[in-house]
């Protein structure tokens, strides 16, 4: 190789890594956002009490059924063959009624999912609006979510922007609502 395409290829090389470090990075709390959202701890209150409210009838299912087996197991000895299969069909049907009750309230795309995108979704909404909006003025080309999948093993303070978003919604910043 002579000397004068060295010379190319390592100009070339400083132009890309130069380029690669031109890029704005900045990161978000998200977390830390929706604390500071009225309306984002009001929706997850509610999506709490309906947990708690379907947790305690999922349980009290669940109690009536051992409460039925217990009898069952009590009566056996006494009962008829027919009598038998009719009481373990009943506590089979009503566990099996009891499971689907569980799924629809708090399986994948269950009730308590689709109040939460219905609660929490316009919520987000707003905040990532906030966040891009915050990253075309400030000229940023990425912006990370610190509290995330991402694994943060240093982030300088100066690159976050969580309080530039909460203030963008409309609110003040209360950093004892930061995770220390």
């Amino acid at each position: 190789m002579s000397m004068k395409k060295i010379i190319g290829v390592i100009a070339l090389t400083v132009m890309a890594s130069s380029a690669t470090f031109a890029q704005r990075f900045a990161y978000v709390d998200t977390e830390y956002i929706l604390k500071h959202i009225p309306e984002y701890l009001a929706a997850q209150k509610q999506l709490d009490a309906l947990s708690v409210q379907w947790q305690e009838e999922v349980d009290n299912r669940f109690a009536d059924i051992e409460k039925l087996y217990k009898a069952y197991q009590e009566d056996q000895v006494l009962l008829s063959e027919e009598m038998r299969r009719k009481r373990e069909d009943e506590i089979v049907l009503k566990e099996r009624e009891a499971k689907e009750f569980q799924r629809q309230k708090f399986g994948f795309e269950g009730d308590l999912f689709e109040e939460r995108v219905k609660l929490i979704q316009p919520i987000q909404d707003r905040v990532a609006q906030a966040i891009q909006a915050i990253a075309t003025d400030q000229s940023l080309d990425i912006v990370l979510d610190k509290g995330s999948e991402v694994t943060f093993l240093y982030a300088n303070p100066k690159l976050d922007k969580s309080n530039d978003v909460i203030t963008r919604l409309g609110y003040k910043p209360d950093p004892s609502l930061a995770e220390k």
